[in-house]
């Protein structure tokens, strides 16, 4: 299984369109929001936080992308005849998508503490940078679930919604408090929202809320069946 990683990690990594949408969209976001209007370091710190997820996920999603052109190429049928377990396939992926959204995440912390000017204790930074890391875990569910379902063009479309739709409901892009209350409302309940609250909680200085915690794990649990389902289908149509 370590090989199947290092080749689909590869492969990721090689994708111009991954390096631009993944990495450099993001860094480009967070350096425009941040310095338009008053020098506030606060807002450039959540900011920081929430562009690093935003990247993160969009990286977790693109995953679904590619295993949508291994079904069109036959690759997942050739994997169904080799010794390679369905477990070990869908776990393989997961983990291509675990370290494929490290360089986004990494990429805006850079951003803020060398460009930004946010300052952080040395824990602080490696404690963000971990729990995106981790808390990206369920976005590359919902993209191999998707990528599992659905055709290469609509996988992207269905992916790029899911992106954009999770970022503005769940405050990456900008602060809740700007939301009507009944937004404000449901996006206490969007992964997005309680997955940025892995970060800004460390910022701020304290461990995050259990609430945080449950809410993603329900999340976790619902687009990990999602991709299982997804992918057992998808053992009658390849």
């Amino acid at each position: 299984m370590l090989d199947y990683l290092r080749l689909e990690v590869r492969r990721t990594l090689r994708d111009a369109g991954f390096v631009t949408g993944g990495i450099a969209m993001p860094v480009l976001m967070y350096l425009l929001f941040t310095n338009l209007g008053a020098d506030d370091g606060t807002w450039k710190t959540g900011a920081m936080v929430g562009m690093a997820g935003y990247g993160a996920v969009g990286c977790a999603l693109n995953t679904g992308g590619g295993v949508a052109e291994d079904r069109a190429i036959g690759w997942l049928r050739q994997l169904r005849v080799t010794p390679t377990t369905p477990r070990q396939v869908v776990i393989g992926r997961t983990l291509t998508g675990s370290v494929t959204v490290v360089p986004a995440i990494v990429a805006v912390l850079a951003a803020g503490g060398l460009l930004n000017g946010v300052r952080l204790d040395a824990w602080q930074w490696a404690a963000i940078a971990a729990l995106l890391w981790l808390g990206s875990v369920p976005f590359t569910l919902l993209g191999l679930g998707n990528g599992y379902r659905l055709t290469g063009q609509t996988t992207g479309v269905a992916n790029m919604a899911c992106n954009l739709g999770l970022a503005v409901l769940g405050g990456l892009w900008f602060p809740v408090t700007l939301f009507p209350g009944w937004l404000r409302t449901l996006s206490g309940y969007t992964p997005t929202y309680r997955f940025a609250q892995l970060g800004t909680s460390v910022a701020a200085g304290h461990a995050p809320a259990l609430g945080a915690l449950a809410v993603l794990t329900l999340w976790l649990l619902a687009f990990g069946s999602y991709a299982v389902l997804s992918y057992r289908r998808s053992g009658r149509t390849v």
